[in-house]
């Protein structure tokens, strides 16, 4: 299978249906998806850190999100390589 050819829609679902990410939601309304030692971990004053892929609505979108959160620019590493 040439994953390069592979749609965004494809690759999310055999990502669900394989375990290896999980559903979308919402950091604002169902807050961080931790398990139990990552929340208590939390909870005692510790930053676990719990990986999030953001999706954007639009290149402008992208763009706007980029400019007022640096670390979406500095954690970009596959578009820097050319």
């Amino acid at each position: 299978m040439d994953l390069t050819k592979l749609s965004f829609d494809l690759w999310y679902e055999a990502g669900l249906r394989n375990g290896f990410i999980g559903p979308v939601v919402c950091y604002t309304h169902d807050t961080l998806p931790m398990d139990e030692e990552e929340d208590n971990e939390f909870i005692e004053g510790y930053d676990p850190c719990i990986w999030i892929i953001r999706k954007y609505d639009s290149p402008e979108h992208k763009h706007n999100v980029e400019e007022n959160h640096p670390p979406s620019k500095w954690r970009n590493h596959i578009c820097d390589r050319g």
